[in-house]
């Protein structure tokens, strides 16, 4: 499980500056949407889609979290795994639920979105991330534990 949480990346410098890169562009931009949703938040929640039955409010409420504070996570590489899984799931809702009946153009930055954080899921944060330093203090930790038997 920690494996999973804090993966120890050994890619090349030129991969983790692109994942890098990445991290900080598409956690970014999300990040605004997730700002502006909360600072027009009362002009949003009478209109805001219910696409799971859970209410605008705590539909707009769990868009909030993703948007803002997971992709928090994202830039810094932080619980990276855990804070990407929120956005993934977002942007599914948003590409298959709430546009499915429109025309791709309407859906594409969800989509664009879905398969960025799907790739960054699958690649990891990088070394150039608090995942991978928390990752390398607890092997450092691990090892040190046998080598005192």
């Amino acid at each position: 499980m920690l494996n999973f949480l804090f993966p120890q990346n050994s890619y090349p410098t030129s991969v983790s500056v692109m994942l890098l890169a990445l991290r900080l562009l598409f956690g970014g931009v999300m990040m605004w949407h997730g700002i502006t949703k909360m600072a027009n938040y009362e002009n949003l929640v009478s209109t805001f889609p219910n696409p799971l039955g859970l209410g605008s409010h705590l539909s707009l409420y769990l868009a909030i979290f993703a948007e803002l504070f997971c992709s928090v996570g994202v830039i810094f590489g932080a619980f990276y795994r855990l804070a990407l899984i929120p956005l993934i799931f977002t942007m599914i809702v948003a590409f298959f639920i709430i546009h499915h009946s429109q025309p791709f153009a309407a859906k594409e930055l969800a989509f664009i979105y879905m398969v960025a954080f799907v790739i960054l899921f699958a690649m990891g944060a990088g070394r150039f991330s608090l995942d991978n330093i928390i990752a390398a203090q607890l092997t450092k930790n691990h090892a040190a534990e046998y080598t005192e038997y």
